[in-house]
């Protein structure tokens, strides 16, 4: 029970009328252990939704280069399967609250039932002794009277002096006596009966201020339940949707299983296509190089046989196309810490996702994940990393908005490429020649893609590796 000074001001010091009170306002409580097994169940339901949260962008790279709606199912059913349990933790909270309403609601009447009573009692007492203090009071007023008509004649001095023998002082004084007795004891009547009456109608009036908190208390109580009724009805609607959703996306994604395998090879097609043209392309620039470089030879070998032209004017020949121009330069990246392709002010960008192989956390399909992903929100500026030429500006099913550069020959020999993937828009087209960190197109989430990133892919020699390694 609370102490005294933790009860309103009002109500302290009453006694049984404090305590009843006290009582009342002890209701509004569940069981402490009951609550604290809420707040635990709660705050592990928030925990699991975090982790489910923080998974999401791992969730996303894993699906990366897979079918959209599939895609786009699992993270909603992500998103799903980390509000449930919350939801649930929040109902058993909700009727909890209106179990504890219910159960307070039911007190308070039995309470407010026993005050009324009581203060119907101490108002029929009241209204009894009420009818004492008047009679006594009669009682007084009618000795007074009798005293001032017969004043003198029952004095000692008047029975001693009006005596006429012994018997009849004795007599006469028994009589006085008897009189003061009975004005003495009616006296005392009175007096008691007002101080009952005074104390009954200080507790009556503080049963009434009981009363009267009783029915706030019991008003404030079924807003509660109202309260209460209304969050559990919703959280159970909420859960409701949720499992038919959670449902409903399980089933959205078996049926599309099987285009997400498709779309995976058809990926993987992709990546072999493009390293095949891009193979192609280093084997023809490589023969057009070897071609020239004979020309130049055989140029050179008549320029310097006897009679042949004039020694010194055969450098016209124009040396290869081989595109050393911007190869080199390219293959050192940018200063310590910093990556010279998205167009952030200051810090590095943030890997998601890295190179390697990649597991399908729901086709259960280990491949290839052929570059590099970087945080970079919708409409990010996407810069060359290196002078070069740009090779294509296209639209690829899997890589979506594709800008594929290429850097030449690095210093010891081997072709660069790069490609930045799933832009949502160019800012160059195909064959134009790019300088380092002139801006090549905006960051998007074309093709199969399920968010805003860019997708770095580096090719050596026609073949996709790490882009870190290079980097």
């Amino acid at each position: 029970m609370l102490a005294p000074r933790n009860l309103p001001s009002r109500v302290r010091g009453r006694g049984p009328v404090a305590a009843l009170l006290a009582i009342v306002l002890l209701l509004g409580g569940a069981p402490a252990v009951h609550a604290d097994d809420l707040d635990d169940r709660r705050a592990a339901a928030e925990r699991e939704q975090q982790a489910k949260e923080d998974e999401r962008e791992g969730l996303e790279a894993e699906l990366e280069h897979t079918d959209s709606q599939l895609a786009a199912a699992v993270l909603k059913l992500n998103e799903v399967e980390g509000r449930l349990p919350v939801a649930e933790a929040e109902l058993a909270a909700a009727e909890a609250e209106l179990e504890r309403a219910e159960r307070e609601a039911a007190i308070l009447a039995q309470r407010l039932a026993d005050a009324e009573l009581e203060e119907a009692k101490v108002t029929q007492q009241l209204k009894d002794g009420s009818g004492k203090v008047e009679d006594a009071r009669a009682d007084i007023a009618q000795m007074a009277r009798e005293e001032f008509r017969g004043s003198g004649d029952n004095s000692t001095i008047g029975l001693v002096t009006g005596a006429q023998s012994t018997e009849e002082f004795i007599d006469g004084y028994s009589v006085s006596s008897s009189a003061a007795r009975i004005r003495a004891r009616t006296l005392a009547e009175l007096q008691d009966a007002e101080a009952t009456a005074r104390n009954l109608e200080a507790r009556l009036s503080a049963i009434r201020e009981i009363v009267t908190e009783l029915k706030r208390l019991a008003d404030e109580n079924v807003r509660a339940k109202e309260r209460a009724k209304q969050a559990a009805v919703e959280r159970k609607a909420e859960i409701e949707r949720l499992i038919a959703e959670q449902e409903r996306l399980k089933a959205r994604i078996e049926q599309r299983k099987h285009v997400a395998v498709r779309n995976m090879r058809d990926n993987e097609q992709e990546l072999s296509s493009i390293e095949a043209d891009l193979k192609g392309i280093i084997r023809e620039q490589e023969d057009r190089d070897q071609r020239l470089a004979q020309d130049r030879a055989e140029r050179e070998a008549r320029e310097n046989a006897p009679g042949g032209g004039s020694a010194g004017g055969g450098s016209s020949g124009g040396g290869s196309s081989g595109g050393g121009s911007a190869g080199g330069g390219g293959a050192g990246g940018g200063s310590a810490g910093t990556l010279p392709f998205l167009g952030y002010p200051t810090a590095s960008p943030v890997v998601t996702s890295s190179y390697g192989m990649r597991f399908h956390p729901v086709l259960q399909y280990s491949r290839l994940h052929a570059g590099t992903d970087f945080r970079a929100y919708c409409g990010t500026p996407i810069l060359a990393p290196a002078d070069g030429t740009v090779l294509y500006a296209r639209y690829l099913d899997g890589l979506g908005n594709q800008v594929l550069i290429n850097h030449g020959y690095s210093s010891g020999g081997s072709s660069v490429m790069t490609s930045a993937n799933h832009l949502t828009s160019f800012a160059v087209s195909s064959g134009q020649q790019v300088s380092r960190g002139q801006v090549i197109g905006y960051s998007g989430t074309t093709g199969t893609s399920t968010a805003c990133h860019l997708h770095f892919e580096v090719y050596i020699d026609g073949s996709a590796v790490d882009p870190m390694t290079w980097l």
